[in-house]
């Protein structure tokens, strides 16, 4: 999760992209609980490969991997220099049982991670395979070939970012075989160029599927991902606290409402969700991200993300897409 979040600017110019809320929880903080539920045995480390985000930001990752009674981790990436090289920033966690994820990657899956086997790579079929890595399956079921973005078509199994590996140490090996021979993909080390030379060596990896896989990669990606988690998670008590009040308010589910939120002559929902200390008056609200501290006035938003600490006074009528970044004031 080192990456800097170009595509969701302005919102991640403040805030790392895998801190932002989905439904009223970081997206990291979604995907390491989604991930420790599919697991069939305790997870006992969360490491995070990260960029310099701050000490604040780091602490609340250490809590994530606390409240799920692991040991949690930071090791630095100093520069972008691909996906093998990432993981290998935290070689003192890969030992053992591994799961590898990419913070911006939610799913929803219904099933236990078998960790007899060598290796997982979590795939989902997509329309346009040309953007992710692929895989080919033989007659077994079994990945006989891992492509990167391949122009031409080989396979609509895209590689969603979630890996499983049974032997750390030797995924450490084969990561460091490639930083030490300079053995590049694309101006990059790449993960797919380790998983390839550890399939010629034998090791047999196999698909995991996903019944729904989720991107975070842009600001519409990201509300939609919300829209989506809101409603998987519809019948959840967790969606609204018990210190917000509405005045002559009406909230159409599913909804996130956090604490001490203010709703006044307002519409809000469905698919919104409303961080804390939050005020919206005289507005509407619809499949939105709307953070913490921030006021809404007089507006007809959809489709929209909204960050802390904003003040955000809007047209008289009609409705408007948004995407505004913390601390930004903006007065019609």
């Amino acid at each position: 999760m080192a990456g800097m979040g170009k595509r969701m600017r302005p919102h991640t110019l403040t805030v790392p992209k895998p801190l932002i809320p989905i439904a009223g929880k970081p997206m990291v903080q979604r995907i390491v609980e989604d991930i420790d539920k599919v697991c069939d045995e305790k997870v006992d480390e969360i490491a995070y490969v990260v960029g310099h985000f701050g000490k604040e930001a780091e602490n609340n990752l250490l809590k994530v991997a606390e409240q799920l009674g692991a040991k949690g981790t930071i090791h630095y990436q100093e520069e972008a220099l691909g996906t093998a090289h990432a993981i290998l920033c935290a070689k003192s966690a890969l030992s053992g049982k591994v799961v590898v994820a990419f913070a911006d990657t939610l799913f929803k899956a219904d099933f236990t991670l078998d960790s007899s086997q060598e290796g997982i790579i979590w795939v989902q079929k997509v329309k346009d395979p040309k953007p992710f890595g692929v895989v080919k399956l033989d007659e077994n079921n079994r990945i006989t070939d891992f492509v990167e973005k391949p122009q031409q078509f080989i396979s609509d199994l895209a590689i969603i970012g979630i890996y499983y590996f049974r032997d750390g140490e030797y995924l450490k090996k084969e990561l460091q075989y490639l930083l030490d021979n300079n053995i590049k993909d694309k101006g990059e080390y790449q993960l797919t160029s380790a998983l390839e030379n550890m399939k010629k060596k034998g090791t047999k990896f196999v698909p995991g599927k996903v019944t729904e896989w989720l991107d975070c990669g842009n600001k519409d990606a990201t509300v939609y991902t919300n829209q989506r988690i809101l409603e998987f998670n519809k019948s959840g008590k967790e969606l609204l606290s018990q210190t917000y009040s509405a005045q002559n308010s009406q909230i159409i589910p599913p909804c996130f409402i956090g604490e001490n939120v203010k709703l006044i002559n307002a519409v809000v929902g469905p698919y919104a969700s409303i961080g804390d200390n939050t005020v919206i008056e005289g507005s509407s609200i619809k499949n939105c991200i709307i953070q913490t501290n921030s006021k809404i006035v007089n507006a007809d938003i959809i489709n929209s993300m909204v960050g802390n600490f904003v003040e955000f006074s809007g047209k008289s009528s009609g409705s408007s897409e948004v995407s505004i970044g913390d601390y930004t004031t903006i007065k019609n």
